[in-house]
């Protein structure tokens, strides 16, 4: 059982919010130097590893220099990792769809609405979802096997992560493939091993923190809330109402699951 440093993490707070901050204005400025915003989505991952290296120098003397280092690596491998796939599939694209439609309607001015909308709220989550991440810095007590044991479950969710999406950058660079949906490798045992993935490595960075019951308590909402939005805002759910119609993608979700791994359904 670990102690949590309530003051020092509460004093850390700020200075992980700016650095969110930062990230999203600087990310706006590129946005519209270069007159799209779907460079925001490069910014998701890159914030999450810009806070975690802010908490780590915040925490410096606080908390287990073991746990400090461990939360920092684990998050900033997944965020660069993250941001460099999303920068390299969107070199040479347009606009996003998503941002296209939204800024379409946006009443006054679109650059405006998107940063409000957009940036704003994107920075905003990043602070929220990595308040494990931030919290870990702060736990007096040696790591343990929970600690151990998140970062087991993170490793599972990079490697859902990494292979998922070369697996899915191959199937698409075959001209054989157009138009086709994508199961084969791990998109035979879950319609989104990305997302699962992500699922797995916030619940894997909160485990981490769980030494500590109060740290646990403080920073719950952070993986329920990532969970939220995999499953049911803006990741599986959106993108199957996009999917919906596309030729043989009925039978790919009745024999693929939607979220949680499992061998295929035969028939």
């Amino acid at each position: 059982m670990s102690g949590f440093g309530w003051a020092a993490f509460a004093q850390g707070l700020a200075p992980c919010a700016g650095a969110a901050l930062a990230v999203m204005l600087g990310t706006f400025a590129v946005g519209l130097y270069k007159g799209v915003h779907r460079v925001v989505d490069t910014a998701w991952g890159l914030g999450f590893a810009v806070v975690a290296l802010v908490s780590y120098a915040m925490s410096a003397g606080e908390g287990d220099g073991t746990r400090r280092l461990l939360v920092t690596v684990l998050t900033v491998v997944w965020g660069l990792r993250l941001a460099w796939h999303i920068a390299r599939r969107g070199r040479g694209h347009g606009e996003d769809p998503r941002y296209a439609a939204m800024l379409a309607k946006a009443p006054g001015s679109p650059a405006l609405y998107a940063l409000r909308k957009v940036y704003l709220l994107q920075g905003a989550l990043v602070w929220l979802i990595s308040l494990p991440v931030q919290a870990a810095g702060y736990l007096t007590g040696p790591a343990g096997a929970l600690a151990w044991a998140g970062a087991a479950l993170w490793a599972v969710g990079l490697c859902f992560e990494a292979v998922g999406d070369r697996q899915l950058a191959r199937f698409k660079a075959d001209p054989a493939n157009h138009g086709r949906i994508m199961d084969q490798g791990l998109w035979s045992w879950t319609r989104h091993p990305n997302y699962f993935g992500d699922f797995c490595v916030w619940w894997g960075l909160f485990l981490i923190v769980c030494e500590a019951p109060a740290a646990a308590a403080a920073t719950v909402v952070a993986p329920v809330l990532m969970s939220f939005l995999l499953i049911g805002g803006s990741g599986k759910a959106l993108l199957e109402r996009h999917m919906a119609e596309r030729p043989g993608f009925a039978a790919y979700t009745a024999r693929t699951s939607g979220f949680f791994p499992r061998p295929p359904r035969r028939g």
